[in-house]
Order: structure tokens, then C-alpha cells, then sequence
């Protein structure tokens, strides 16, 4: 049979080339077009805090699609800390989010009550989230969000997620559907996050909207103390004794059992904050004893302008402490008090009122005013 000539053999080590050849195009085209880095940033989103953040609603809060994520050194006994970020260039926005265990001591960044800020205004202030979650929002120049989820199967701890907008970057933008995306991760987060980790624990439902405490630089008005109907409701028949001490308004929240922290204000006829009554339950009155109460709240020698309580609750073995204490309003050269006497009589009845009535509505028992929390 008779050989075509101009045929020759092909070498396989020319097919490998080729092969080579053809993935370092791809590899090129990969680079050059974003690809790749799109689908390394992706990566990293999926696997941020052990895969524990709901996708969809990160890209609600922190407007964009285009993320990417990081994790953060892990403080002492916390379960995930990770850091989300905008991956558009030149766009801002960032998100991060912790997960620990309530006996765990909460890290300096968290702060959640800020004691430091718990006797300064309203500056101490947090909202109920809602929803049915056990949860609260703060917002005092960057939003964030803190949920905590009472183990059933061990009351002695809770599951806690706390989210936040954070350097660098923080909030893309102050709309309430990035503050609504930012309550959503979290609660996700610490639904998950307790499933994993066997803490069966009850949740809310999905939330419609968050909305930041009402009282900041351009606050809602204040209201008759006789008229309220939400965290302050339980003072109302002392509203003609709260008149009589410089307090006859009520800045107030919506009533909400399930939120972990509630603050009531009893402002001046000026409107300014006077009195601070506050409740903690749960996760919340265990990181105030661990480090959360300024020292101007803790049982001293001298004088005291302010009084604390406790109660038992079912939900856990940490008991709920309730506080009022006589606000600062802190200037750039004085500070001062709006309400210039402190009525020890006034304040101890304020308090009892108001940790009788959170009691009852959480089925706690045994209020006893105390000297510490």
C-alpha cells in the first residue's frame, strides 16, 4: 500500500503543549475579565463565619452583589468573627459579624449594654428588633444589631450574634433596607449558628423592617408620662409624682417581650432625658455584670443616684436586673443633670413599678430591690 509522503507522525508531547497551551489562555482570559476574582470572592462569602451568613441578605444590607469576605482573629472563646466587604471598586461598605456563647465575656468591640453609656443621656439607648426575636438595634453612628437565643436544653447559656456595620467602610448608605438586610444576617446567623452547635432555641419570624432608636441628634418628641403606652406604660400612675420631680415626659419604646434590653426615659418638661430606667434580661444582664456597669453605678460609701433590682425568670438561670439612675448630660468643657436633684423616694418607687410590671409580662418572680446587679 502506498504511503502518502506528506503526512507526519504527531508526537503526543505536542497534544500536552497544546493542552498547556490552551489553559493558560483560559487562565489569562480568567484573570484579565474579573472572572476568577469574582469566583475567589464568592468563595470566600460562602465559607464567611463557617458559612453561617445568609447570601441574599447580605447583599440587601450591604447593597451590592460584588462582596467579599475575611475572617477576623477569634477573641477568647468565640465561635466565628468574620468581616464582609464591598468588592466594587472604589465602593464603599463592610460588615462583621461575631458568634460566641453568653458565658463567654464580650469582646471590647461588641459592648452590648456599653456601660460607659448607660448613665450619659440616651446615649445608652437600644430599640426592640422585633419580629419575635430576642434582640435589639443600636445606632449611635453605626448601626447594629445584637441577638441573643436562650439555649432550652441549658439555661445557664445563649447563643449570641452581633452584627454590625464596621470600619472599614461601615453602612453603603443609612437606608432602612440596609439596616432591615443587617437585622436579617444576623438573626440568620444565630439561627444557624445555634442549630449547629445543638442549642435549641426559638427564633422570630423574617423581618420587614428595623428601624434605629428614635432618639439621636433630631428626636422623636417626648410624650406625657400619663400618656404612655409602651416601655414606659408601668409609670404611668406616677405620672403626677414624676410632675412633682422635674420628669413629667416619657420618652418611650414599643413594648416588646422579647427583647433582651428595655430603656424608658423620664425627660423634663424640655424634653431633656432625667431619669434612665433600663431592664436586662438573659445574655444582656450577664454581659452587664461582666464587666458592662460603670463605676458610678457599683456600690460605693458615697451617696448613690441611682437603685437596682432583680428578678428569677424562666427563660434562664441569669437573673434579670433592672436599674434607674439620675442621667448626665455631658458637655464640651461641664458636665451637668438635667433634673438637678436626685429623689432617692421618687427613684426607688419608679423602679419598683417598672421591674413589677416587666416581671409580670416576662412571668419572672421574685423583684427584690438589691444594692448591685
Amino acid at each position: 500500500m502506498q504511503k502518502i509522503s506528506g503526512l507526519r507522525r504527531i508526537h503526543p508531547g505536542w497534544y500536552a503543549g497544546a493542552f498547556v497551551a490552551v489553559l493558560a489562555i483560559a487562565a489569562q482570559v480568567l484573570y484579565s475579565t474579573g472572572i476568577y476574582d469574582s469566583w475567589r470572592d464568592g468563595r470566600s462569602v460562602d465559607r464567611a463565619c463557617g458559612g453561617m451568613l445568609a447570601q441574599g441578605e447580605l447583599d440587601t444590607a450591604l447593597e451590592s452583589s460584588e462582596l467579599r469576605a475575611e475572617s477576623l482573629e477569634l477573641d477568647d472563646g468565640y465561635l466565628a468573627h468574620c468581616l464582609v466587604l464591598r468588592a466594587d471598586s472604589g465602593r464603599n461598605g463592610s460588615l462583621e459579624m461575631s458568634l460566641r456563647w453568653s458565658t463567654t465575656k464580650p469582646s471590647s468591640s461588641e459592648a452590648f449594654p456599653s456601660g460607659s453609656d448607660i448613665d450619659n443621656g440616651t446615649k445608652g439607648q437600644v430599640a426592640p428588633l422585633g419580629g419575635g426575636w430576642s434582640g435589639v438595634v443600636r445606632n449611635d453612628g453605626s448601626a447594629a444589631v445584637q441577638v441573643a437565643l436562650d439555649c432550652r436544653n441549658d439555661r445557664s447559656k445563649a447563643l449570641v450574634a452581633y452584627g454590625s456595620f464596621a470600619a472599614p467602610g461601615f453602612a453603603p448608605s443609612k437606608s432602612a433596607a440596609a439596616l432591615t438586610g443587617l437585622g436579617r444576617v444576623t438573626t440568620e446567623a444565630a439561627r444557624k449558628t445555634a442549630a449547629k452547635y445543638g442549642c435549641e432555641a426559638s427564633g422570630g419570624e423574617k423581618l420587614t423592617t428595623v428601624s434605629s432608636p428614635p432618639y439621636g441628634a433630631r428626636p422623636n418628641p417626648a410624650k406625657p408620662l400619663g400618656q404612655s403606652t409602651g416601655s414606659c406604660a408601668a409609670l404611668r400612675g406616677l405620672a403626677p409624682t414624676a410632675a412633682q420631680n422635674d420628669v413629667p415626659q416619657a420618652m418611650e419604646y414599643p413594648a416588646d417581650t422579647q427583647t433582651p434590653q428595655v430603656n424608658c426615659y423620664l425627660a423634663t418638661a424640655s424634653q431633656k432625658p432625667g431619669y434612665g430606667l433600663f431592664a436586662f434580661y438573659g445574655a444582656s444582664a450577664k454581659a452587664l455584670r461582666t464587666g458592662g456597669v460603670p463605676s458610678s453605678l457599683k456600690a460605693a460609701d458615697e451617696p448613690r443616684d441611682y437603685a437596682w433590682a432583680t428578678a428569677k425568670c424562666p427563660q434562664s438561670t441569669e437573673p434579670a436586673s433592672f436599674l434607674i439612675t439620675h442621667l448626665l448630660e455631658v458637655h464640651s468643657d461641664a458636665i451637668t443633670h438635667p433634673v438637678p436633684r436626685y429623689s432617692p423616694d421618687f427613684a426607688n418607687t419608679a423602679l419598683k413599678a417598672f421591674a413589677d410590671n416587666e416581671a409580670k409580662q416576662r412571668g419572672c418572680t421574685d423583684v427584690r430591690m438589691t444594692a448591685e446587679p
